[in-house]
């Protein structure tokens, strides 16, 4: 795969991270454990292990539920903010490994992870002034999070 298209997925990842944090590495790890990227005798290798899908899972279902909460804090706040960037890296950093170009992956996934909580914060505040209710828009952000992040993989897969 050419780094362009490193890169993009790179980005897109970094998008899913900043929509939902844990839901990128979810996604890397489910890749990496049904082989749809070769991650063998990488430093990234453990991403593909069951455990690793398992802890990955398990956080980003629960992120998707405390996200509905009335407490939670806004995905702009600092450490929310800076969560989502650090994750969004580790999934590009990742994805970039499976084709040796790790750390300009990392970067395009730094960006993406900036553009989604932005862009994210945006789009879910402005419709829910719109429609007025914001469980529903919750619950197609978290489609848009999960189904974009598995398309991405599902790309890698086809590459």
């Amino acid at each position: 795969m050419t780094h362009f298209y490193v890169l993009l997925l790179a980005l897109g990842i970094g998008v899913v991270a900043g929509l939902r944090s844990l839901t990128a590495p979810a996604v890397v790890a489910w890749a990496a454990y049904l082989h749809w990227i070769n991650l063998s005798h990488t430093w990234a290798s453990w991403v593909g292990s069951l455990a690793a899908v398992i802890v990955f899972s398990i956080l980003a279902v629960g992120e998707l539920f405390l996200d509905k909460q009335p407490k939670t804090p806004a995905r702009t706040a600092p450490p929310s903010f800076g969560a989502r960037i650090l994750l969004g890296a580790f999934a590009g950093a990742v994805i970039g490994t499976a084709w040796g170009y790790t750390w300009s992956a990392l970067g395009a996934a730094v960006i993406g992870a900036v553009l989604g909580t932005l862009g994210g914060y945006q789009a879910r505040t402005r419709l829910v002034a719109s429609h007025g209710h914001d469980l529903p828009i919750a619950l197609l952000e978290d489609a848009v999070a999960v189904l974009g992040g598995f398309a991405l993989a599902a790309v890698t897969a086809a590459l």
